[in-house]
């Protein structure tokens, strides 16, 4: 958990968000407990209980009494959605904003975006 960064309950949503979209956790499966999230994370549990409350909300964790936090059948689904609705936003935006900073035009930052994804693999 980075303290400098966003607040650690939405930090702990993203984390556990980030495990359903990568298959880690599928549909039906038990997500971890607050106390899990709480103790591997040093965090406090009302902390993580807040941040599991945001998955809730959002449709991709289901409270089961007595049994914990499950996946629901929609939840990846769910999560993509919502994470393509920020994505310019919350990741565009600051790298155009910093372009225009350091003065690179239109065909210099394609440029470089082309060069960071085949350096990731995204071009083969």
């Amino acid at each position: 958990m980075n303290a400098d960064a966003e607040p650690l309950f939405v930090q702990v949503a993203r984390l556990v968000e980030d495990l359903v979209v990568d298959g880690t956790l599928a549909p039906g499966e038990r997500a971890p407990s607050t106390n899990e999230l709480a103790a591997f994370h040093e965090i406090n549990p009302a902390t993580a209980r807040k941040g599991l409350g945001l998955l809730v909300d959002a449709g991709i964790l289901e409270k089961r009494r007595g049994l914990g936090m499950f996946v629901t059948p929609e939840a990846r689904e769910q999560a993509l959605k919502a994470r393509r609705e920020r994505y310019a936003g919350d990741y565009l935006a600051p790298v155009i904003d910093e372009a225009v900073r350091l003065g690179y035009d239109r065909a210099t930052l394609h440029a470089l975006i082309d060069r960071v994804a085949e350096s990731r693999g995204m071009y083969q």
